[in-house]
């Protein structure tokens, strides 16, 4: 089996047989039992990192603790700083104590970084270059960012009613490569004297290979259709990435495979999402596209990701930023940090009980009308990010059987 196909060993299969985003409801409420006496213990790094980050971080290792104590599971968390927050502290974006702790754990759970503070910053300075090389310095080369529109929020897309719902699809964003880590980069000058920046879009053939394998499992795993996103018709890097996407497709004829070209796709996904299942694509056109996604579920605060490597721990965030302009007012919506929680479980820890817990647990609070300000509607309960984290809480206590 081809090594991209390893990724992190003890969770990547449950994750090719879970793509799909949850589509029951929460059980009915019942009485509260015991925890589990610990069984399993993981180590898990928490970067809070910076505006509300530390905010959403706080309630999703709550829901998590919850959540996995009723499967017999313990965490040992050991918070580091990252992003704007190490900057002040260390003066560089990802120190390397950080990156080390990381290394050494079983998962990651990162918040968001950045912030109006930091963005004069010389390059080597900016928080965004510590999350860059956060990634980097994992080997999380598969990003995969699921974009489903709940039934309980199809009023909150910028959509029609009749193109939101319904929508489900996953973007495999290729997340090590391409045009934010190639070189040469820099700045300099023409040949005419004038000022230039300049960047490298490369790819080289490995890194293309074990991105599509990747989507093309997970594809066959979903509802068996692929596309392929590229600029293919200008770009010589998209021409190489799908000359060698048609070259691993042969491996896989179950899968149907289709290509798209990057503005059409953008297009395409307010036209008619619900044509695509998924979608992998390069590091940039993957950035965007899959923030443009969040919007058909009504709000980027409900998306969480998973990145993942050949090996060692993954990397779990939700795809929003810092959100400077609301940090510290109880405003944020932890919702997409919860689920990133679950897909922590799920796919890094293989723990596919306890993500169903959080995942039916959000479901529930939405079922019962809680909701932030990003995804409030007339007639639902406008609640801070603190109140809905703890109605997650009830949900998920809820859901525990009664003791014999």
């Amino acid at each position: 089996m081809a090594a991209c196909l390893q990724l992190n060993a003890k969770s990547y299969r449950a994750f090719l047989s879970t793509t799909s985003a949850p589509k029951h409801s929460a059980k009915p409420a019942r009485m509260r039992c015991s925890a589990a006496s610990p069984s399993k213990r993981y180590s898990i790094t928490l970067l809070p990192g910076d505006g509300i980050g530390p905010e959403v971080i706080s309630v999703a290792k709550n829901v998590l603790n919850l959540a996995a104590s009723f499967e017999g599971i313990e965490f040992k968390f050991q918070e580091m700083p990252m992003g704007g927050a190490a900057l002040d502290l260390t003066g560089v974006p990802l120190p390397e104590e950080t990156l080390s702790v990381a290394k050494q754990s079983d998962a990651v759970l990162l918040g968001a970084i950045g912030g109006y503070k930091w963005d004069n910053n010389e390059k080597h300075l900016k928080p965004e270059t510590g999350l860059l090389k956060l990634r980097e310095g994992l080997k999380v080369f598969a990003n995969l960012r699921p974009a489903t529109v709940l039934p309980q929020l199809v009023d909150s897309s910028t959509l029609k009613k009749e193109v939101a719902e319904g929508v489900d699809l996953l973007v495999v964003r290729e997340l090590t490569g391409g045009i934010y880590f190639g070189k040469p980069r820099g700045f300099g000058t023409n040949e005419d004297g004038a000022e230039i920046g300049f960047n490298t879009e490369v790819y080289a053939s490995y890194e293309i290979d074990r991105i599509a394998r990747v989507a093309f499992e997970t594809a066959r795993k979903r509802r068996g259709k692929l596309c392929s996103v590229d600029k293919a018709n200008v770009l010589e890097a998209s021409m190489f990435w799908r000359k060698r996407v048609i070259q691993i497709a042969s491996e896989y004829p179950d899968v149907e495979l289709s290509h798209m070209y990057v503005d059409n796709a953008a297009m395409q996904l307010i036209r008619n999402p619900k044509q695509f299942d998924t979608i992998v694509t390069n590091n940039i056109f993957g950035d965007i596209l899959s923030d443009e996604a969040s919007m058909i579920t009504g709000s980027i605060g409900m998306l969480p990701s998973a990145s993942l490597g050949e090996s060692g721990p993954g990397l779990f965030e939700p795809i929003h930023g810092s959100a400077p302009d609301i940090a510290g007012q109880d405003k944020a919506n932890p919702l997409a940090t919860i689920l990133s929680a679950a897909m922590l479980l799920k796919y890094g820890l293989g723990e596919e009980n306890a993500a169903k817990r959080i995942e039916a647990a959000v479901l529930d609070t939405l079922n019962r009308d809680f909701r932030t300000g990003d995804i409030y509607s007339p007639g639902t309960k406008l609640v801070g990010c603190k109140e809905i984290g703890e109605e997650v809480l009830k949900s998920v206590d809820a859901q525990v059987p009664a003791s014999v």
